[in-house]
């Protein structure tokens, strides 16, 4: 499953910062993302190569510097798996609610 890799993903508190910082706006550089995390550029590397084969982001070279951008269809994977799930908790609520406020003597 598809969607299982992604929230694996993000599922780092490092990684999720990285991608809401995408999130927010253009491209950024390795040193542009790891700065204020905490970590050395190369933890931060070790951190998108995570992202990197989830395909949640893409490295692209430019000169010396390496750009990295979100990837939307991917992420729009996972939200449409919660999607679905919220689909399948509001049926099953609305059961239940039809369920508890029906008369027992029916």
């Amino acid at each position: 499953m598809v969607e299982a890799e992604i929230y694996k993903a993000l599922g780092d508190p490092i990684r999720l910062e990285i991608v809401s910082r995408l999130a927010g706006g253009s491209p950024s550089t390795i040193g542009e993302l790891s700065g204020n995390l905490g970590i050395s550029r190369q933890g931060a590397r070790k951190q998108l190569q995570v992202l990197v084969a989830a395909n949640v982001v893409h490295l692209v070279p430019r000169g010396r510097q390496t750009r990295v951008v979100l990837d939307t269809e991917t992420l729009q994977l996972a939200r449409s798996f919660i999607a679905r799930l919220e689909i399948q908790w509001d049926r099953r609520l609305e059961a239940l609610k039809e369920f508890a406020e029906s008369d027992p003597g029916e």
